[in-house]
């Protein structure tokens, strides 16, 4: 249930940036979203279809760019492409990792059109 507060969020973004910008409607908007973060694509586009009505990203296409997790072994220095749930270093077993992406949240583009 907390994609329809992050939805929230984006919508106030993009409404927030489009009507600064001059835009009589939002086209499209890119979210970058890693694989650790708990955010589900078909939820949020589920609300954005809901909320967005009446505003100026009424219609507007989400985009869900994601970010692989990978990390970083402390013990052996090894880097690696986690799959699916944490696991220990392959090279030495270790659970002392540091993330070094797939946690990434954030809205990387809005497109616009222009008021004429």
């Amino acid at each position: 249930m907390h994609e329809l507060s992050i939805t929230e969020n984006i919508l106030e973004i993009a409404t927030r940036n489009g009507a600064r910008a001059g835009a009589s409607r939002i086209t499209d908007i890119t979210l970058v979203i890693g694989d650790l973060s708990s955010i589900v694509d078909d939820s949020v586009q589920f609300y954005w279809d809901m909320i967005s009505q009446g505003t100026l990203a009424e219609g507007a296409r989400l985009h869900f760019r994601r970010v692989p997790a990978r990390v970083h072994c402390q013990s052996c220095a090894h880097e690696f492409e986690l799959a699916g749930q944490l696991n220990p270093c392959p090279e030495c077993g270790s659970l002392s990792l540091d993330i070094l992406s797939g946690d990434e949240f954030y809205v990387d583009s809005i497109e616009i059109e222009k008021k004429e």
